[in-house]
């Protein structure tokens, strides 16, 4: 069996690729970066390195990479013989790596099972995405492969220095998948769980796991902390991330029906993993790229507009998108687009186009005010 995985980074290499490569799967890494692949071809294993408790050493082997910039068509004869197809590449690259998968798609023999394709993006419905993508360049040689929307979760850090292409990541990991279009064939994947509907495992996860890694950043940078471990071991900050949670929990319960003791157990399993001393994140790796997260559907406007369609608490979410809209990182493009957007646009104009909110829904208002707050505090510094 063999698994084409798109974006050989750490999350690539340390989640994906991982159980990919547990399942029994050959695993072929496609990326852009040349030293990456490079650096991956030069090697005929490397760790996955669990920190924290009843964290191990997985070692990984019967891998190789392409670099798809200088060899797409070496991408297209793997994708083309493929059993499976996964992604790690951000919701924003999808349509960069659809060319690809269409190219393998047109050469893959018809005697072949359809191609089996999986997005594992921190993102709603990315599969679908994705398959948007695909049927836009060829609707012919989309009808070669199924597609299933999945949900993933690990947290897996900025990496320390000098470990090559090794990984270290948390010993927790989640990957739900949607079974009803893989039939009885469901792909090799240990660990992972199959599921009707995928609906409540992805906000589930989006509005608990993001929402509170990016608060958890946000409110920390606010504080000058520059460690996740650190932030949450400030009790105030502690107290606003779990607020903004006990927020998210109201919505899933209200929406998908989940039960609030077990979304109260998840919550607290959450933060506990932010805790974990041994893996060390920063608040400016988990703070970049604001603007997206500040978007529509994700994880702070996404349940915070569901809370005020229903009539329920807001004010918790609506302080995180606040501390967000204070996150300056002159590294981060999206900080510095944001601020930019700040000093140039009014506040009308800044929340409608940040967050996708009409003036005339419920939660416009109160967002409004965070916008208009921080640039009468910008005009003043």
């Amino acid at each position: 069996m063999k698994a084409v995985h798109f974006g050989a980074g750490n999350i690539g290499r340390g989640f994906v690729g991982l159980l990919l490569h547990e399942g029994g799967y050959e695993v072929v890494f496609s990326d852009v970066a040349g030293a990456l692949v490079d650096a991956i071809n030069a090697t005929d294993s490397y760790t996955v390195h669990e920190a924290g408790p009843g964290g191990i050493d997985r070692v990984v082997t019967g891998y190789r990479a392409v670099n798809s910039a200088e060899s797409p068509d070496a991408v297209a004869d793997e994708v083309a013989t493929a059993d499976v197809v996964t992604c790690a590449v951000g919701p924003t690259v999808l349509r960069f790596i659809a060319p690809a998968i269409v190219a393998g798609l047109v050469l893959r023999d018809p005697g072949l099972p359809k191609l089996q394709v999986m997005a594992c993006e921190n993102a709603i419905g990315a599969t679908d995405q994705l398959r948007a993508e695909i049927v836009k360049l060829d609707p012919r040689a989309a009808e070669r492969a199924v597609f299933a929307n999945t949900a993933v979760d690990r947290i897996v850090p900025a990496q320390p220095e000098g470990g090559g292409v090794d990984v270290t990541v948390e010993p927790y990991f989640e990957w739900a998948i949607e079974s009803a279009p893989f039939g009885d064939d469901l792909p090799s994947i240990p660990g992972a769980h199959f599921v009707d509907e995928l609906g409540p495992y992805i906000e589930r996860k989006l509005f608990t796991v993001n929402t509170g890694h990016a608060a958890t950043a946000y409110f920390g940078a606010q504080a000058g902390i520059s460690r996740i471990s650190d932030a949450l071991a400030d009790p105030s900050i502690a107290a606003r991330v779990g607020a903004a949670l006990e927020e998210t929990s109201a919505v899933l319960s209200a929406v998908h029906g989940l039960e609030p003791a077990d979304l109260a157990e998840y919550r607290a399993t959450i933060l506990e993993r932010f805790r974990n001393p041994e893996l060390v994140d920063t608040v400016q790796r988990v703070g970049r790229q604001p603007l997206r997260k500040l978007s529509r559907h994700e994880r702070f406007i996404g349940p915070a507009a569901q809370a005020a369609e229903r009539g329920l608490p807001t004010s918790a979410l609506v302080a995180a998108v606040a501390a967000t809209v204070a996150f300056d990182d002159p590294a981060d493009e999206q900080s510095v687009e944001l601020q930019r957007m700040l000093h140039s646009e009014d506040a009308d104009t800044l929340t409608a186009t940040v967050t996708g909110l009409e003036p005339e829904h419920p939660l416009f208002t109160a967002v409004h005010e965070v916008f208009a707050a921080r640039q009468q505090e910008l005009r003043t510094l």
